[in-house]
């Protein structure tokens, strides 16, 4: 049993010692001969998906940063609060940095007599047929195009900017998110001396030094000790209309990416896993072959629910993009008595844990 990525980031990564770990062969092939991890990039795992981790790819619970609560604001309510997510002072999500995250799985997977690495500058689909199944997850092929072109793309006409702030010692376990006038602005706990950024600025692209100094505007709860470099890339939403084409299946940013303002792009990819390595068990324990009915079945199980979900998403940034254009507090004022709502409450945190359960 042979199954090829393409690919040679995080999704790419996660998958693959996710299937090595079911006695799977898996072979990358990667473009580059090593990739660079940005140093600010951090990334949000909810608590559900952190056990599935634990249990079925590679326990990362030392490189985990665990909020109990998650508080978001809006500019138009100034510093009243809007929402309060939290669960009997428990866990509810999770912050790891990216560098820290890839080192781990890479580090694991070279040991694994299951895995193989291979760099290949170029890749033809005649090569790819030595495959049972061939998972995409690089924009880049030539075959990419010519099979996973017909996307549903939403452009934000933001750019999002992230670094780490360095400031005085406190108990960081709460994680701030303010819907500005300019963008949403998260502050994510790493340490109890260190918070992530990420910052999602609309319609221009401004200098590093304005950064700093909205960051400062809005940073009511720390002393600020340092501001590491920046760095920024483009917003956009999309969703893939055919996930497959033949035995050649589209995973990762290459199926599906969401706005970051609810930390959930990479959940909705280990979400994908989890549906993934349950159809393959299935399989592997009837004594069946890996070929493409395993991605028809897969796209067939989440695909409906990753659109509804990203769809939600992009909802929630339409409102606070019309939201944020108004002086008027009415709107927040109504999501603020939602807010309040106990079973509501409960079915925003359930839905942000576990995505869409039904």
């Amino acid at each position: 049993m042979r199954v090829c990525i393409l690919g040679y980031g995080l999704s790419s990564l996660t998958l693959a010692k996710a299937l090595v770990n079911q006695n799977i062969y898996v072979e990358i092939i990667s473009q580059k001969k090593s990739k660079k991890i940005g140093l600010s990039r951090t990334l949000g795992i909810s608590k559900s998906n952190v056990k599935f981790f634990n249990k079925n790819i590679i326990n990362i619970e030392k490189l985990l940063w665990k909020l109990k609560k998650i508080e978001i604001y809006t500019d138009n309510l100034k510093n009243e609060k809007l929402l309060n997510f939290e669960k009997n002072d428990d866990q509810i999500f999770s912050i790891i940095k990216n560098h820290e995250f890839y080192k781990v799985l890479e580090k694991d997977l070279i040991k694994n007599k299951y895995f193989r690495k291979r760099y290949l500058k170029n890749v033809n689909l005649s090569f790819l047929k030595d495959y049972n199944i061939i998972i995409n997850c690089n924009y880049f092929y030539n075959f990419t195009n010519k099979y996973f072109s017909k996307k549903i793309i939403k452009e934000y006409d933001s750019i999002a900017y992230t670094t780490i702030i360095s400031h005085e010692k406190i108990l960081n376990n709460t994680a701030i998110q303010i819907f500005t006038k300019r963008g949403p602005l998260a502050f994510l706990p790493i340490s109890n001396k260190e918070t992530s950024i990420v910052y999602s600025v609309y319609n221009s692209v401004k200098k590093e030094n304005d950064i700093n100094e909205l960051i400062k505007k809005y940073n009511f709860k720390y002393k600020i000790n340092k501001i590491d470099k920046i760095e920024n890339f483009e917003l956009k939403s999309l969703n893939l209309r055919s996930y497959y084409h033949k035995n050649i299946l589209a995973f990762g940013d290459l199926l599906h990416k969401i706005h970051p303002l609810a930390g959930q792009g990479f959940n909705m990819t280990v979400r994908d896993i989890k549906v993934l390595l349950n159809i393959i068990k299935n399989k592997l324990d009837l004594g069946l072959e890996l070929d493409s009915s395993l991605n028809k079945e897969f796209e067939k199980t989440i695909k409906y629910k990753n659109f509804i979900f990203s769809n939600g998403v992009d909802f929630i940034h339409k409102f606070f993009n019309y939201e944020r254009k108004t002086k008027n507090s009415v709107l927040s004022k109504s999501i603020q008595i939602l807010g309040k709502n106990s079973s509501a409450n409960k079915a925003f945190i359930k839905i942000a844990d576990e995505g869409i359960f039904f």
